[in-house]
């Protein structure tokens, strides 16, 4: 006998949740075995939700095996008021039209990620009038492309929402709804629907039946159903029905109870319902239609059945009363009889992703028919943004005898832009085998295409040698393999290979002579003839830009204003490139586009840290890191990570960034991978030198391209950190392998005017000249320095030269003028929020500033006489009483004086007037 139960509604996560969503992103999970009572549970939510206040989108979801793509979504979305879509982007409008059927073909076709932006954009918009609540009842059978949008949706929600979801599971097994992940880790709560006692299942029986048991036969029934109400019901209702007594034998499991309870019914009700359960929402006009009858005749016999409790009729739409009876109907049909009853509804069907469907469940193997209509229907949810439902609808093509390379293809690419890298590989199955040589070709540019998507490029590059023969003479064909393999061999640091495939499709490009494709390779080309340390092709660059086609569906990388974006902050021009960057996202986030946005947000945070952002770097880089946890894996968190753990360093958080650089170089291991991965490295000795660190500093790195004599590339997105590297070799000893860097700089600096290497290389070179010291001519170079900095919006760098600045003129014995340089460095560190380095300027601060021997005359009077009182333990306002000034006075007064002293604290100040004459 079960363990009598509380009330779930008493459950203090349930009795909250209502509370916690009407503050921010709250999940709740129903979870239990069939017939338990979670959707009874989840009723009541929604009844307190009501008149609480909330608006509340629901979601009942059958079981019905012909349901078509968003269906789910529709229906979350059938209440909400059209003001609601009014402000949408285009896109973003088309695309929920498509979703409510209230749009056809026309127009561009719909991605599903601008589906899910869309439905994120107009739940933040009902949100501005009301609390609201997401319901979803049966979250087991969404269909694909619905879960997908609402997963999306939960994971970015901001404001007052609630989710509500029901699923059937194991009983506390914590599977239900896994993909359910609201923006914040505590916002999820599950429960698990327990069993009823004798006593609760007594008053159900009595209320739902209008009986009262006695109570040996309610205790047998509590017993064999294990306290759960459908089931108890049902052996109530079999008892009360058949008229036995308490020793009378009942079903013992829920499957029998219910094959019993259908098995009943005449066959005139069984075909009704049949009907009713392939269907996933029935109406009375096509179940009439359906059995060749009145609609008079049909609702009197929905009356009966809703009588015996197995349907209910809300309106013109009819359901079960649980899907267990539902289930029940389909799986105890003669498969024959399913068949006959999907060929009935396919001719009834108008909407072609249903009909299809229904016609693929009819029939035991394919003919034209049917694989015309699939291949059709799945075009259709293609282009309504439902990429899943197409690959279904292809599968069961495939599975029904229509297995050719084409289809096959087609189901890939499908599979793959829904998200599901195994199912495109494995329904492309052997490539090699595929006839003739260009369908090979495309089988495998979309085989390898996964293959990077799951940073296996060395195997990508592979496939995509042998598909340059396969194409031959094929150009469109050839163009795409050219660029996917230049873009697999550069992120396998095959460079040179790289630049040489993508200057031959640039070439077939401009022979075959579509707009967006010229752009595309160009775009490509201006990027790997970069990465080879060549500079910016801007001639290049200018005709992609203008050859750019928006609508033309390219991956991110060779979009022109992307690359041009790059190039702009590659090159020092930060302002204009955090403008195209800001403006790049803003679009992504009407396509929903997450790894672009994620590729978007990761380079504004580098922008931002190179113009001194510190704080909107960090920012933007957990924004970065959140977005590639949400996509999931750890390959597509090895560029957030990696910029999260710089602008780490750069912040002083020295446990942070060595946290994250390390854990970028373990999951990069063993692997061959872009000059982006030298980054932790890179990350690691700039740490380790602003700790002061040289030798720790060089062996973060790999230091082997010493050995050929060559420098590393120097452009700023590949040599930040070779400023780093020279100042540590310098302060080893390591002159002539810190020339060679230097010169480098300066070299390339000058050839492309790059302005950041102008300057970097200028304060090597007056590193180098003070180390073999040749002061004078150190401070000459720091000062071209900064001139060149006064091209360059990086504040950073500009208060690293000033460090080395103030340092040659204090070993010049010019005092004044260090404490005053120094002094700029030191404020401009501590406005960008850099500890390590601020503190590396108050320590040279505090060598230039020297109080002559036997007073403190650095200090004017009104300065020493505010550094006596504080050090005698006057309060900051017993000053301001005392001299007659503000508070505030008194703050810059103390604050001038430390600096001068190169002191940080009262304590300091105390004992350096107790000994006035001690320089240190």
């Amino acid at each position: 006998m079960p363990r009598a139960s509380r009330d779930p509604t008493a459950d203090a996560r349930v009795a909250g949740f209502l509370t916690a969503a009407a503050a921010q992103p709250t999940v709740l999970v129903i979870e239990g075995e069939a017939g338990i009572g979670k959707t009874t549970l989840w009723l009541s939510q929604l009844q307190r939700a009501r008149g609480g206040g909330f608006q509340v989108l629901t979601a009942r979801v059958g079981q019905a095996e012909s349901v078509m793509a968003f269906a789910a979504l529709a229906d979350l979305l059938g209440d909400v008021d059209d003001e609601h879509f009014e402000n949408l982007p285009a896109l973003q409008r088309l695309a929920l039209d498509r979703v409510l059927l209230r749009a056809g073909d026309d127009g561009p076709p719909t991605d599903q990620r601008v589906v899910a932006a869309g439905f994120v954009a107009v739940l933040q918009a009902v949100e501005e009038a009301a609390p609201v609540l997401l319901a979803v009842d049966d979250a087991q059978w969404l269909d694909t492309s619905s879960r997908t949008a609402i997963e999306f949706a939960v994971r970015r929600l901001r404001g007052r929402f609630g989710v509500l979801a029901t699923e059937r599971c194991v009983p506390g097994a914590g599977t239900a709804a896994q993909w359910l992940k609201p923006t914040r880790p505590d916002g999820l709560e599950r429960v698990s629907v327990a069993p009823m006692g004798s006593g609760r299942l007594h008053t159900l029986i009595a209320d739902r039946l209008g009986r009262k048991l006695p109570r040996p036969t309610v205790l047998r029934i509590s017993e064999i159903s294990g306290g759960n109400p459908f089931f108890a019901l049902e052996l109530a209702r079999a008892h009360i029905e058949g008229g036995a007594g308490t020793g009378s034998p009942l079903p013992a499991t829920l499957a029998e109870v219910v094959h019993r309870r259908i098995g009943s019914l005449d066959d005139q009700d069984l075909a009704l319902l049949l009907s009713m359960a392939c269907v996933a929402d029935p109406s009375v006009e096509l179940l009439a239609a359906a059995h060749g009858v009145g609609t008079e005749t049909l609702v009197a016999r929905l009356e009966r059945l809703d009588t015996a409790g197995i349907l209910t009729i809300d309106g013109n739409h009819v359901r079960f009363t649980h899907p267990l009876l539902a289930g029940g109907v389909y799986t105890d049909a003669a498969p024959t009889a399913r068949r006959a009853m999907h060929r009935t509804m396919a001719a009834l069907e108008t909407q072609p992703e249903l009909r299809a469907r229904h016609l693929a469940l009819a029939a035991a193997g394919g003919d034209d028919e049917i694989f015309t209509a699939l291949d059709r229907a799945a075009d259709s949810a293609r282009a309504r943004g439902a990429p899943a439902a197409a690959a279904e609808l292809l599968d069961l093509a495939i599975a029904l005898g229509g297995n050719d390379p084409w289809r096959r293809m087609k189901t890939a690419e499908n599979h793959f832009l829904a998200g599901d890298t195994a199912k495109a590989a494995a329904a492309l199955g052997d490539v090699d085998a595929i006839e003739p040589a260009i369908l090979r070709a495309m089988a495998a540019i979309l085989l390898a295409t996964v293959l990077m998507y799951d940073n296996e490029h060395i195997r990508a590059v592979e496939l995509l040698r042998g598909a340059l023969d396969d194409a031959a003479g094929n150009v469109p064909v050839q163009i795409q393999v050219l660029l996917r393999l230049s873009f697999a061999l550069n992120n396998s640091g095959e460079l040179d290979d790289a630049r040489r495939h993508a200057r031959d499709a640039v070439k077939l490009s401009e022979e075959f002579g579509v707009p967006g494709v010229v752009s595309a390779a160009l775009a490509w080309s201006v990027n790997i003839h970069f990465q080879c340390g060549r500079g910016i092709d801007e001639n290049a660059l200018a005709r992609a830009m203008k050859l750019y086609d928006s609508t033309f569906d390219v991956p991110i990388i060779f979009r022109a204003p992307f690359v041009h974006a790059l190039a702009l902050s590659w090159t020092g021009r930060l302002e204009q490139a955090h403008r195209e960057l800001t403006a790049m996202r803003t679009v992504c986030v009407e396509r929903g586009a997450e790894s672009d946005m994620m590729a978007v947000a990761g380079f504004l945070a580098i922008n931002h840290l190179w113009r001194g952002q510190i704080a909107e770097a960090e920012a933007e880089a957990a924004d970065t890191v959140e977005r590639a946890e949400q996509l999931g894996g750890d390959d597509v968190l090895i560029l957030p990570m990696t910029v999260r753990g710089a602008i780490a360093a750069y912040a002083g958080r020295i446990d942070d960034a060595r946290a994250d650089a390390r854990w970028v170089l373990g999951a990069i291991k063993n692997r061959q991978a872009s000059h982006i991965a030298d980054w932790p490295g890179m990350t690691l000795c700039f740490l380790e030198e602003s700790l002061g660190n040289h030798r720790e500093a060089l062996d973060a790195l790999d230091t082997s391209f010493l050995e050929s004599g060559q420098a590393p590339p120097t452009e700023l997105i590949h040599g930040w950190h070779l400023p780093d590297v020279i100042e540590a070799m310098v302060g080893v000893g390591r002159l002539d392998d810190a020339e060679m860097l230097t010169g480098a700089l300066e070299r390339n600096g000058a050839e492309h005017d790059r302005r950041w290497m102008r300057a970097v290389g200028a304060r090597c070179r007056a590193m180098l000249l003070a180390a073999h010291g040749d002061v004078a001519s150190a401070k000459a170079a720091a000062d071209r320095a900064m001139t060149e900095h006064d091209r360059l919006p990086m504040p950073f760098e500009r208060a690293r030269t000033q460090l080395l600045l103030g340092q040659l003129q204090r070993r010049l014995r010019q005092k004044n003028t260090a404490a005053t340089t120094l002094t700029e460095a030191l404020d401009t560190f501590e406005r960008l929020g850099a500890p390590l380095w601020a503190q590396r300027a108050r320590t040279e601060l505090s060598r230039a500033v020297i109080t002559p021997t036997g007073s403190l005359s650095g200090l004017t009077p009104s300065e020493q006489r505010v550094a006596e009182m504080a050090a005698s333990g006057a309060t900051n306002k017993d000053i301001a009483a005392a001299m007659f000034i503000s508070a505030k006075t008194v703050e810059h007064n103390l604050t001038r004086i430390y600096r001068k002293l190169g002191i940080g604290s009262r304590a300091e100040l105390g004992r350096r007037m107790d000994r006035p004459g001690d320089p240190r």
